[in-house]
């Protein structure tokens, strides 16, 4: 579980705790995990090939085998128009969000051919990406290549075995998004947006991303799941 100190990450140990599972929480800092429920905590930088590897290695030192589930939630977000994005901030973007993603998926997918395992991964994309959101040309763009790195890699390794989805959130309640939903004014602006209202909490995105890790969803891959409240599908009904 990578990202595991963020608002997803955080709530999604606790319930693949819940179900039974031996959980490797991984993030940059290793005293930030202490509060996550998990059997193994990995201070790594997954934005780099090393970073990467590294978790890998150690879950399975720890574990003896080659972790048979990934969940990729590392990210972050800019809310700025292309005119205003500057390169740093992209290549920062880009790091984050698309780099790790490559990175830990092909570090996984190696562990898992080496031990000739199957499994399942499930990477973390954006509403922005499924629907055009206005300042969010740069997130947009990063999180559209995670969508198409699963899609090309749940082809390539599917007669592995290996299942790779994505989901995609809309608003959610977590740390990143906690100073944009502070202000009442803009939480109500937030919730009006989605056809089933309000700001979903990290407990919703993280039930469907235990679900497409288990058994349950043994016949999706390739798949990019909006968890959005029908904001990237339905108009919302105006009052």
């Amino acid at each position: 579980m990578t990202g595991a100190r963020g608002g997803i990450g955080r709530e999604l140990c606790r319930r693949l705790k819940a179900d039974g599972l031996r959980v490797a929480a991984v993030g940059r800092d290793a005293g930030a995990l202490q509060p996550v429920e998990a059997d193994l905590r990995i201070a790594a930088d997954t934005t780099t090939p090393e970073g990467a590897q590294l978790a890998v290695a150690a879950c399975q030192e720890a574990f003896g085998q080659a972790p048979q589930r990934l969940a990729h939630c590392v990210g972050s977000t800019l809310i700025a128009p292309l005119h205003r994005t500057r390169a740093e901030q992209w290549a920062e973007l880009r790091r984050v969000n698309l780099d790790s993603a490559v990175f830990m998926l092909g570090a996984w997918i190696e562990a898992l051919r080496a031990a000739g395992q199957p499994g399942a991964a499930v990477l973390c994309s954006s509403v922005v990406a499924r629907i055009g959101v206005a300042n969010h040309e740069a997130i947009a763009a990063a999180k559209g290549g995670v969508e198409a790195l699963a899609r090309s890699a749940a082809a390539t390794y599917a007669p592995a075995g290996l299942r790779i989805n994505v989901v995609a959130p809309g608003m959610t309640e977590t740390p990143m998004t906690a100073p944009m939903l502070k202000v009442e004014a803009m939480r109500e602006a937030a919730a009006r947006q989605y056809p089933l209202g309000g700001v979903q909490g990290a407990d919703t995105v993280a039930a469907t991303v235990a679900w497409l890790l288990s058994d349950e969803a043994s016949r999706l891959t390739g798949q990019v799941i909006a968890v959005d409240g029908g904001f990237s599908t339905v108009r919302p009904l105006v009052r």
